[in-house]
């Protein structure tokens, strides 16, 4: 299934690539800033207990599976599997009106 993009197409697609590479380092760039201070404030108040690196942890989980996504890492879940679904539901919703 090959889809003819015009030039505005390639734009917007374009676009929003680089909004979606953007919004990954602005939660990486909050994720490194947050959790340095969560270090911070956990070796300040109580040093005998680390507790910081669980949100470190599952927020860099977050954080790997959204870059992972942005630089499509899996290109089974891509742009292409995404088109794809659409246009099987869509015949799929054209044959169901057809009946």
């Amino acid at each position: 299934m090959e889809m003819n993009f015009n030039e505005q197409d390639r734009y917007f697609l374009a676009k929003k690539k680089v909004e979606n590479i953007k919004g990954f380092y602005g939660n990486l760039i909050a994720f490194v800033i947050v959790n340095a201070v969560l270090l911070f404030i956990n070796l300040y108040t109580s040093p005998q207990y680390l507790w910081f690196y669980w949100p470190l942890f599952w927020w860099g989980i977050g954080v790997v599976f959204h870059g992972l996504k942005v630089f499509e890492v899996f290109p089974a879940f891509g742009k292409d599997w995404e088109e794809r679904k659409i246009k099987e539901f869509m015949e799929k919703e054209k044959q169901n009106q057809n009946k």
